[in-house]
C-alpha cells in the first residue's frame, strides 16, 4: 500500500527538480493547483478561465516523457497562470472585456508555449483589468479580483489575477503585461516578486496590444530566483515580432546568488515624495539600510522629469490604444450589438463599441483620440514624446561611466513600487486622476524601455491589517541579469532581517 503523496514545494524550481528526479508527479502538483483554483478562486476571483482537463493532459505528457527516460525542461511540471490577454490556443482569451467575452484564439503566444516547451503547465487565464487599462482589478467585465492578503482591498492591476493566484499560493509562477506598472504594481500590493524586462527582450506575439511600445511580458513567482527561471525560459528573439531584440540571454540563474561587489545603489531623491503613505516611507528606509548592510554604497540621483511621467504616459499610451483598439468593431469578431430594422452600418459600430467597451477603455480611447486629432498632435502627443526622451536621458545619466573602466554611476535605482499600500475596493474608482497617480513610481520605466523588479518590503499595518508594501529595482537595458543578482542581495538581506 503506498503512503501519502509527498508535499509539493512551493517554488518552481524545487518543483521541476522534483519532477525531474521522480520524487513528483506532474500530475499529482497539477491536481493540487487545480484544487487550490476550485477552493479559492470564488473568494478571490483571480481566474477567468480553468484549464482542468488540458492542464491534467499536458501534465501527464511532462511525466510520460520522464519515464521513457527523455529529459524534461527546466520547468517540468510547473503550474503556471497567464494573464487573459494572451493567446493560447485552447480556452478563451477575453482581455477581461465584455468585446472578447466569448473569443478563441487559433493559436499560443511565442512566451506561453517556451513555457509549454520547458513542461510548464497552463493551468488557467487570471483575471485582470480590461484591456490592462487599469491600476486596481477592478475594471474588469468579470468583476474585480480581491486582494489575499484582505478581501475587502485591491490587489492592484492590471495584473490583478496573476499577482493574487501567485500570492495566495495557487500557483509559484505567473504571467502578466506592463504598460505602465501592471506587473509591478500590483507585485507590490500583494507581496510578491514581480518582473518588467527590457523592452524587447520578451516577444510580444500573441499578446493583446494595448500601447505598442511600451507593452512588455513578464513573470510572478514568490523568489528572484523563481522569477530569473521563468524569464528566462520565455526570453528571446522572435521572427514573428519584429520589435524582439536580437541578442543572446544569458543565464540569469548561474550567478543569482554572487553579490555584486561595491554595488551603488541610486535612490531618485524624487522617491521621498511627501504624498508617499508612511509604510512607503519605512519600507524605502528599510531596503535602503538592508543594501547599506550588504555592502551596498546608497547615492542620490535625479530623475528631474519623472514628475512629469504621469502626463507623458497617458497621453503616449491612450494614442496608442486608440489605433491599437480599432480593430474592435463588431464586425470581425468580438461583441457584436443587436441593430435596430433602421440602424446602418456606423450604428453597428457604435453600438457594438458603447456595449462592448467599459468605462476605463472607453476613456483611454476618447483620450488617446483626442490627443491625436488635427491640430491637437503637436500640443499634446509629439510633446508627450519630447518628454519621453528626457525621461530616458535622467536614467541614462543615473547609469553612466563615470570611470575609465566603465563602471556606471549606479548598478540599479531603488524606488518605491507605488505611493501606497492596497486601498480599499470601490475607494479611487470615481477619481481616475487619483488612480493614475498610483503608477507615479513605474509609468518612466516603460517609457524608458528599461527592466525593473518589484520585491517585498517591510509590510505595514493599516485598520488592524498588515499589508505588504513593495520596493523597485531598476537597471540598465538588457542587464537583467545584473538586476535580478542586485534583487537577489536585497531579497536576502531583508530575509536576514526578518
Amino acid at each position: 500500500m503506498s503512503g501519502p503523496a509527498p508535499a509539493v514545494p512551493v517554488s518552481a524550481a524545487a518543483i521541476a527538480e522534483g519532477v525531474r528526479s521522480g520524487a513528483l508527479s506532474a500530475v499529482d502538483v497539477t491536481r493540487r493547483a487545480l484544487d487550490a483554483i476550485d477552493a479559492q478562486n470564488p473568494a478571490l476571483n483571480a481566474f477567468i478561465d480553468i484549464f482542468h482537463d488540458e492542464a491534467i493532459a499536458q501534465a501527464r505528457v511532462v511525466d510520460h516523457v520522464r519515464a521513457s527516460g527523455r529529459e524534461v525542461g527546466p520547468l517540468a511540471g510547473v503550474p503556471i497562470a497567464l494573464k487573459d490577454n494572451m493567446c493560447l490556443s485552447w480556452g478563451r482569451t477575453t482581455c477581461g472585456s465584455r468585446m472578447l467575452a466569448a473569443y478563441r484564439s487559433p493559436y499560443t503566444l511565442t512566451a506561453g508555449q517556451k513555457l509549454i516547451d520547458a513542461g510548464a503547465i497552463i493551468v488557467g487565464k487570471t483575471n485582470m483589468d480590461e484591456f490592462a487599462m487599469g491600476s486596481s482589478g477592478e475594471s474588469s467585465f468579470f468583476g474585480p479580483t480581491k486582494n489575499p492578503h484582505d478581501h475587502t482591498r485591491v490587489p492592484g492591476g492590471s495584473s490583478a489575477g496573476s499577482a493574487a493566484s501567485v500570492a495566495a499560493g495557487i500557483v509559484p509562477v505567473a504571467l502578466g503585461s506592463d504598460t505602465g506598472g501592471s506587473i509591478r504594481q500590483p507585485a507590490g500590493l500583494c507581496g510578491v516578486v514581480g518582473m518588467k524586462p527590457t523592452y524587447g527582450r520578451v516577444s510580444r506575439y500573441g499578446l493583446v496590444a494595448y500601447a505598442s511600445s511600451l507593452d512588455q511580458i513578464g513573470p510572478f513567482a514568490r523568489t528572484v530566483e523563481d522569477c530569473a527561471l521563468a524569464l528566462e525560459t520565455i526570453s528571446g528573439v522572435d521572427p514573428n515580432d519584429g520589435t524582439s531584440a536580437d541578442m543572446p540571454v544569458p543565464s540569469l540563474l548561474a550567478a543569482l546568488n554572487t553579490p555584486i561587489d561595491r554595488a551603488v545603489i541610486g535612490v531618485p531623491k524624487q522617491a521621498h515624495d511627501p504624498h508617499n503613505h508612511p509604510g512607503v516611507v519605512n519600507a524605502l528606509g528599510d531596503a535602503i539600510d538592508a543594501f547599506v548592510k550588504a555592502g551596498a554604497r546608497i547615492v542620490e540621483v535625479d530623475l528631474a522629469h519623472v514628475a512629469h511621467g504621469i502626463a507623458a504616459y497617458y497621453l503616449v499610451a491612450t494614442a496608442e490604444a486608440s489605433s491599437n483598439l480599432a480593430r474592435f468593431d463588431g464586425i470581425r469578431y468580438g461583441h457584436r450589438a443587436t441593430l435596430a430594422p433602421t440602424d446602418e452600418l456606423l450604428d453597428l459600430y457604435c453600438k457594438s463599441r458603447s456595449e462592448g467597451f467599459g468605462p476605463e477603455v472607453q476613456r483611454r480611447i476618447m483620450l488617446g483620440t483626442f490627443a491625436l486629432s488635427a491640430g491637437y498632435a503637436d500640443a499634446y502627443y509629439n510633446t508627450a514624446l519630447k518628454v519621453r526622451r528626457r525621461i530616458k536621458e535622467d536614467y541614462d545619466r543615473a547609469f553612466a561611466p563615470n570611470d575609465r573602466m566603465g563602471t556606471p554611476a549606479c548598478h540599479a535605482i531603488l524606488m518605491p513600487s507605488s505611493p501606497s499600500p492596497a486601498f480599499k475596493l470601490g475607494e479611487k474608482a470615481s477619481d481616475p486622476l487619483a488612480m493614475y497617480l498610483e503608477d507615479v513610481y513605474t509609468v518612466t520605466v516603460n517609457l524608458a524601455g528599461l527592466p525593473a523588479i518589484t520585491l517585498p518590503g517591510t509590510p505595514t499595518m493599516v485598520e488592524g491589517v498588515s499589508l505588504p508594501v513593495g520596493v523597485q529595482l531598476i537597471g540598465q537595458a538588457f542587464d537583467e541579469a545584473r538586476l535580478l543578482r542586485i534583487a537577489r542581495m536585497l531579497e536576502g538581506a531583508m530575509s536576514q532581517e526578518r
